[in-house]
């Protein structure tokens, strides 16, 4: 079985090394950007409303390395209409070129043509990285618990909040969900899918969903197919889900956003602990 995630990690931190870029004058670039959208509280709009639902971030993707292509000709805007059309809260999309051909064009595209906040979905490893993101327009950035040693994680999960950035930590496991309920995060993604075997286990969210604290933004991340799957979820206690393939493949986008989103959250968690590390 192929081993992706330290494929992707390792061609990342190749690019990096290579990347001879000063992150201080990045950084002062990127907080001159235009500001960003709130992704996180786009997420948990429901609970200050009183009529909690299942929110959906939909993904902007052409392909995955374990399944070629799903969408090779997608329009990135043209998507992203369809997801806004269908009530999602947020996006996001690929920038990771080589394994999922995805680009910061299709980041901009689909971010001007919905008017949603959008996750740029990549492998951060460098503060370039944080950096990058809001540079092109990303409301938020992926920090994969996997990826990362304990102070990488700790260090670009303070970076983005420096650069206004909200953060999806992204776990696997119930260790993985140790490692980042230390930092204190707003928002945490369990991630259904092996990144090592990309295979799917389909009720590892419910599994860790009483173990994330009540305060924090939860999301589910893929194999998430349509309404049941959502319903599932969103009785577990998931704020959001993060769907991809099957709304790309999906001969109707909006009304496969639709399906998912609004069903009722249950209760979940405990309370966490704070990261010791702020610098």
């Amino acid at each position: 079985m192929p081993a992706f995630l330290p494929e992707i990690v390792a061609a990342h931190r190749r690019m990096a090394a290579a990347d001879g870029r000063d992150p201080g004058e990045l950084l002062a670039r990127a907080l001159e950007a235009p500001a960003p959208r709130p992704f996180a509280a786009a997420l948990a709009a429901g609970r200050t409303t009183g009529s909690h639902g299942l929110a959906v971030i939909a993904e902007v993707k052409r392909r995955s390395p374990s399944k070629g292509p799903l969408a090779p000709d997608l329009d990135p805007a043209g998507a992203a209409r369809d997801y806004a059309s269908g009530g999602a809260a947020c996006l996001s999309v690929l920038t990771d070129e080589q394994f999922f051909g995805g680009s910061a064009a299709d980041l901009v595209a689909a971010r001007e043509a919905s008017g949603l906040p959008v996750l740029r979905k990549d492998f951060t490893i460098g503060p370039r990285d944080v950096c990058d993101a809001r540079l092109m327009g990303a409301d938020a950035v992926l920090l994969i618990v996997a990826a990362l040693a304990d102070d990488e994680l700790c260090a670009l999960h303070e970076l983005a909040g420096r650069a206004g950035l909200d953060a999806l930590v992204e776990v696997h496991d119930e260790g993985e969900l140790e490692r980042a309920l230390a930092l204190g995060p707003r928002l945490v993604g369990v991630n259904q899918r092996d990144l090592t075997t990309f295979d799917a286990d389909p009720v590892r969210a419910e599994r860790l969903a009483a173990r994330i604290p009540p305060e924090v933004v939860a999301v589910a991340e893929s194999a998430i197919r349509g309404a049941d799957d959502a319903r599932r979820l969103a009785d577990a206690g998931y704020d959001a889900v993060l769907v991809g393939e099957s709304l790309v493949t999906s001969g109707d986008r909006t009304a496969a956003v639709r399906a998912l989103r609004g069903h009722p959250v249950g209760e979940r968690g405990r309370q966490g602990t704070a990261c010791a590390t702020t610098s």
